[in-house]
């Protein structure tokens, strides 16, 4: 499940509700109630990015395995755990490429 992309149901900042979006699994699912921690992804690329952001690029070999339509960015910072009850689809999955980056920053947030 790690590193593979879904349609999650991401809350908004103040909580008052969900959107259906994609995610990225940062881990295997946890406990009985198979919780995973998944990054926000976003097709609204900011013009300034943060140390945290992950662009992901249509130009970018092997883009088509993680099923997104357009460039796209995780940002790593926007985290949530989600169990997997509530996962709508799998849309695809992170090249290898792109997964060692997302590792270093997830690192680097918690270093």
């Amino acid at each position: 499940m790690k590193g593979k992309i879904f349609l999650v149901p991401f809350p908004f900042d103040d909580l008052s509700s969900t959107k259906v979006r994609p995610a990225i699994a940062l881990t295997e699912p946890i406990g009985a109630f198979r919780h995973v921690i998944v990054a926000f992804i976003s097709s609204k690329v900011p013009d300034e990015l943060l140390e945290s952001d992950l662009i992901i690029k249509q130009s970018e070999k092997d883009f088509g395995k993680t099923g997104l339509r357009v460039d796209s960015v995780i940002r790593v910072h926007r985290l949530t755990t989600v169990t997997t009850a509530l996962f709508r689809r799998e849309l695809g999955q992170l090249p290898p490429a792109l997964q060692s980056a997302l590792e270093a920053r997830v690192k680097k947030l918690f270093a």
